[in-house]
């Protein structure tokens, strides 16, 4: 069923009907055309698109950021996607009736108040890529790869996943008319992100492995089967993620932040608003380069690890960390990633679970929340401040990838003091007691509840003044 229908046409220009080509980020090569695995054919590394349209726009940087304010105000349905309101940046089908949207993007930029006045950050925001339609940043890239596997007339599309990707690839494949397969890492992802790929009617498998085993048993039957791979090397899918980069500058009338710090897991996404910033820079929307730094868990820092050694080969590991989302051990993005690093001037660095926990309950003290993963930025920003890299002075941006009702028991067994129970983490995760605030059960009274608010207001003067 296609989403744009009718007589509802977009605002603006009219869509970009220009080609675009597959570029090898590794020997340099062009195809027009990208295999069932998105490698190239000459070295097998990974492919990016290459000029996907705004060459071709003829528009300047000043009249592209007028057609997208107009379109603000539009009704149409291209428009309300905060993903395909920026098109002139993106690779376009050749018909407007084979886009899949569910109106992604359009996220909330936020002020943490509260964590500017802890980490003396004058000016701390977050980009809550966890308002997106299925609670997570893969819908911005899932509309552009689901997309053109409709165009190319799959009837299966299929992802590896540690459970955002397999929501919102779910979501997209119902919605454009296309069957999905789900391959998942048995007993390691949160129910919550499990239910939504069985509500929105995908094949679900649930593989004795973990997410990266799940990736190469994914690799070898897209090599065998007419299935679609809608994992993050699929280039498509970082066209539609680079547009959170693009919304985030014009959210801040194109003043460039001086950082913006992103989680890492399997790379796609800090690879997409690099490309993004390198991009935008080149068109001339920025004149300067914010330093896009990788935050990863102790326990799944293969990128860290990386770096650390040189940046050249990857040191894969075993991974393991409650942040669900970003436990991979063998990023399939880990070179783009390098290369954003190394372009914008970003770091690499890991915090403990612990680190994490506390983020997380920081976070969501500002009435916002996040999933575990998400919260990596913030315990990140901390070492990166301690260590001199960004300056109190300066303007940081935590991207958010995830809804903090992704993982709801990581949240539930923090707060009930259970998070940390019988793990090498449980000692020093009793100073996280200050943070919790566990369900109390009590009589149906008035003087229980009475008594209860008095407590509560005596353990917060108590805090207060400690």
């Amino acid at each position: 069923m296609p989403s744009v229908t009718g007589s509802e046409k977009s605002s603006g220009t009219t869509l970009p009907q220009v080609t675009f080509c597959f570029r090898c980020i590794g020997c340099g090569s062009v195809a027009s055309e990208a295999s069932h695995d998105f490698r190239c054919s000459q070295c097998g590394n990974l492919l990016e698109i290459s000029d996907p349209g705004w060459k071709a726009s003829g528009l300047s940087a000043s009249a592209l950021k007028s057609v997208w304010r107009e379109r603000r105000s539009s009704n149409a349905v291209l428009d309300l996607s905060g993903v395909w309101r920026f098109r002139e940046l993106l690779p376009m089908p050749a018909s407007e009736t084979q886009i899949v949207t569910l109106r992604e993007g359009n996220t909330p930029l936020y002020e943490l108040s509260q964590a500017s006045r802890n980490t003396g950050v004058s000016r701390l925001y977050a980009k809550h890529q966890g308002m997106n339609p299925t609670g997570s940043f893969k819908d911005t890239g899932m509309t552009v790869a689901a997309t053109f596997a409709r165009q190319a007339g799959y009837r299966w599309v299929a992802c590896a996943s540690t459970g955002n990707t397999s929501a919102s690839m779910a979501a997209y494949a119902a919605r454009g008319g296309v069957r999905s397969l789900v391959l998942v890492p048995e007993g390691k992802i949160s129910w919550s992100k499990l239910s939504q790929a069985l509500d929105y009617g995908a094949l679900t498998c649930q593989l004795r492995a973990d997410f990266d085993g799940c990736l190469r048993l994914l690799q070898e039957l897209v090599r065998q089967a007419p299935v679609y791979q809608l994992n993050s090397i699929n280039p498509f899918r970082l066209e539609g993620q680079k547009t959170v980069a693009i919304e985030l500058l014009e959210q801040m009338d194109w003043q460039e932040p001086d950082h913006i710090i992103v989680p890492g897991g399997n790379l796609g996404n800090s690879s997409a608003i690099g490309k993004a910033l390198l991009e935008m820079r080149e068109i001339g929307l920025i004149q300067r380069l914010p330093k896009l730094s990788v935050i990863q868990a102790e326990g799944a820092n293969a990128l860290v690890r990386t770096v650390r050694a040189g940046g050249r080969q990857l040191v894969n590991m075993e991974p393991e960390t409650r942040a669900t989302a970003i436990r991979i051990g063998n990023p399939a993005s880990w070179e783009k990633a390098v290369r954003v690093l190394e372009a914008t001037g970003g770091a690499c660095e890991q915090v403990s679970e612990v680190e994490i926990a506390q983020a997380k309950a920081e976070i969501g003290a500002e009435g916002i929340g996040c999933e575990p993963a998400s919260a990596v930025t913030l315990a990140g920003l901390k070492k990166l401040l301690q260590q001199g890299f960004v300056k109190k002075d300066e303007t940081v941006v935590l991207i958010l990838t995830g809804n903090l009702l992704k993982d709801p028991d990581f949240t539930m067994d923090f707060h009930q003091g259970q998070l940390f129970q019988g793990t090498a983490d449980d000692k020093e995760g009793d100073k996280l007691k200050p943070f919790r605030h566990p369900p109390i059960v009590l009589d149906a009274t008035l003087d229980a509840v009475v008594t209860a608010l008095n407590e509560a207001e005596q353990s917060e003067r108590t805090h207060s003044n400690a």
